[in-house]
């Protein structure tokens, strides 16, 4: 029976597929592989987890969070969902820093690739992470935690490093989120006061098709004491979903109602099943002061995004110290794109986009649909961590080698 990642886009060419149950059961497999890749929640739309051998989906661990109260932390099994955890957390009154726009995705796969929210002070979902705990090529069960030497290197590692077993993430007191969105944002304004719009509330969404005049949506996620400001452009008068004209019912509640963090944060609902994966996704991140300068270069080539765009969305993210990171060492904005589901149409799209933002050394989604990625600034400290940990290679694939390893 054939299996593809959650888009459809591809299907995985493994010789086995595992889902173990226990951790031992995962060091067992490990331990008898040649070549072992890691699945998370399948929500990548490139060949990031593919592997013509041993595939291994951490999805069947038990979850066992366990809290540190002394530390400030939660532990917790890889292929947790972030809706669950956050779900866990909040009956305990804790709560993460900040979530992904889906709560359907896994911990582990999300920190591995740099997955993030939005908020200029918040960093991505991997800077919460304190401690990894590791299966290596020899079956070997290794945690490291940060202040470790390597720390940075093994949180978001692309799987290259060996399967995440367990993450331990740092946690804060349950708060409260209200959600207000406007639409029709003029352009000239977004220009003229980007860096107002971005630190305008604890975590700022825009939303836009870059086909007119107007930013379609902005949607302003406050934290207590924070106030709404549309910056010109109009409330909205009903629920809205990313898609204008996609019914809001899987989507968070809006309104300025207040909520608990974890239902206000993501954009859609964890009880709905995200659609149906048709889609394809790319995204670019670039220093946050470059913004209006690669808002202007998408503009350029609008006649070519917007006939195989279904939406684009604008966020802004901290810098972090985390060695594969895109937001590595500067405040980023990421320019996210969902494309129809039509890799024939879309990829010529996206080298189009790559060059257009060369200038301003764009950085890829390791999940998403991008051709080239600028080798990483600590890439050797990386690589030479693999060596010790993976002499052999054997969590590495074809991409890891295309888009990482190579020389």
């Amino acid at each position: 029976m054939s299996m593809t990642n959650w888009a459809g886009n591809l299907t995985f060419g493994a010789a086995r597929v595992h889902r173990p149950s226990t951790v031992d059961a995962v060091r067992e497999i490990v331990a008898g592989a040649e070549r072992v890749r890691v699945l998370g929640s399948g929500h990548s739309f490139n060949d990031i987890a593919d592997t013509p051998s041993d595939l291994v989906s951490v999805a069947g661990l038990p979850a066992e969070p366990r809290i540190d109260a002394t530390a400030g932390t939660v532990t917790v099994a890889g292929g947790v969902r972030y809706g669950e955890l956050a779900t866990f957390l909040d009956a305990e009154g804790l709560a993460l820093h900040n979530l992904g726009s889906l709560p359907h995705i896994s911990v582990a796969g999300a920190v591995a690739t740099g997955t993030h929210g939005s908020g200029a002070a918040l960093g991505s979902l991997a800077t919460a992470v304190a401690g990894v705990e590791l299966v290596t090529a020899g079956g070997e069960l290794v945690r490291l935690e940060r202040g470790d030497p390597d720390f940075a290197g093994s949180v978001v590692a692309l799987g290259a490093l060996g399967v995440v077993v367990g993450v331990t993430l740092e946690v804060r007191q349950s708060y409260t989120i209200r959600q207000h969105i406007f639409e029709h944002l003029p352009r000239k304004v977004l220009d003229a006061r980007w860096d107002e719009i971005a630190t305008a509330a604890y975590s700022v969404s825009l939303f836009t098709t870059w086909a007119g005049d107007t930013v379609d949506q902005l949607w302003l996620k406050l934290a207590d004491g924070e106030e709404p400001d549309g910056f010109g452009a109009v409330p909205a008068t009903r629920p809205m979903h990313p898609i204008a004209a996609m019914p809001a019912v899987s989507c968070t509640e809006q309104g300025g109602v207040p909520g608990p963090w974890h239902r206000r944060l993501p954009h859609f609902k964890l009880e709905f099943t995200p659609s149906s994966g048709e889609e394809l996704q790319s995204e670019f991140f670039v220093a946050r002061q470059d913004a209006v300068e690669a808002f202007a270069a998408v503009e350029r080539l609008r006649h070519l995004v917007t006939p195989v765009l279904q939406i684009s969305e604008i966020r802004v993210v901290a810098a972090d110290d985390l060695w594969l990171s895109p937001t590595y060492g500067r405040d980023s904005v990421a320019l996210h794109f969902t494309w129809i589901k039509d890799a024939a149409r879309v990829e010529p799209v996206v080298a189009a986009l790559e060059e257009a933002l060369a200038p301003l050394s764009p950085r890829p989604h390791w999940g998403k649909v991008f051709h080239h990625a600028a080798r990483p600034s600590r890439l050797a400290d990386f690589l030479a961590l693999r060596d010790r940990l993976d002499p052999d290679r054997k969590f590495s694939n074809a991409f890891v080698e295309r888009h990482v390893a190579a020389e």
